[in-house]
């Protein structure tokens, strides 16, 4: 009892650990409230589900802990600046939230290590492309980021994933490869965003 206990205490912990983790975490809760866990991908046990992407195999503001494969929604957060701005340039507000939730997870002072920042993660040129003085401003940066986004999609003709692909990798590298870019991050990042886009679509 008091070891099942301690390993389930422990597991919680590991699972809330903020620093960086360098292997995917599998994991489940047994009948008893006790957590297993391992870094190797099970392949006969349905049971364990990934509950954290190491560093090496993360997408980009992929932020839910214990939610990886069920993530939870935020539909709530933002609402009135994402559908002014959706509807101002024509795009569905479900995945503009997407897209803000793969990128930040609604953090407003979020900064990756390449220096995107702001909700919509806009890199120093894109903001200054889109005149975006602040860009953790929230009002500024969905501005912003929605309008690349629309720019985007009209520049590959309303395909969402491409689009998307060019978001994360810049347009250029999906004209260069007239496609999805073969890049690991870009090739699960716009997994990622159709999968929650999905999501934000359904009540």
């Amino acid at each position: 009892m008091n070891r099942s206990l301690i390993f389930g205490c422990c597991g919680l912990t590991l699972l809330g650990w903020t620093g960086p983790i360098y292997a995917d975490i599998y994991g489940y809760i047994d009948q008893a409230g006790v957590w297993h866990l391992t870094n190797i991908p099970p392949s006969n046990d349905a049971r364990y589900k990934l509950l954290q992407r190491g560093e090496a195999t993360r997408p980009k503001g992929w932020n839910d802990s214990l939610y990886w494969s069920n993530p939870r929604l935020n539909r709530s957060a933002y609402k009135t600046l994402i559908m002014r701005e959706s509807r101002r340039h024509g795009i569905d507000p479900a995945l503009v939230r997407a897209v803000i939730h793969a990128e930040s997870a609604f953090n407003p002072r979020a900064v990756s290590s390449a220096g995107a920042s702001g909700l919509m993660q806009l890199m120093p040129a894109t903001a200054a492309r889109f005149n975006v003085r602040d860009v953790f401003d929230p009002e500024e940066n969905i501005r912003g980021g929605v309008a690349y986004l629309a720019f985007l999609l009209k520049l590959f003709n309303g395909d969402h994933r491409l689009a998307v692909a060019a978001y994360n990798a810049g347009e250029g590298a999906v004209q260069r490869y007239n496609g999805i870019p073969p890049y690991e991050e870009t090739t699960k990042y716009v997994a990622r965003v159709m999968s929650l886009y999905q999501r934000y679509l359904n009540p």
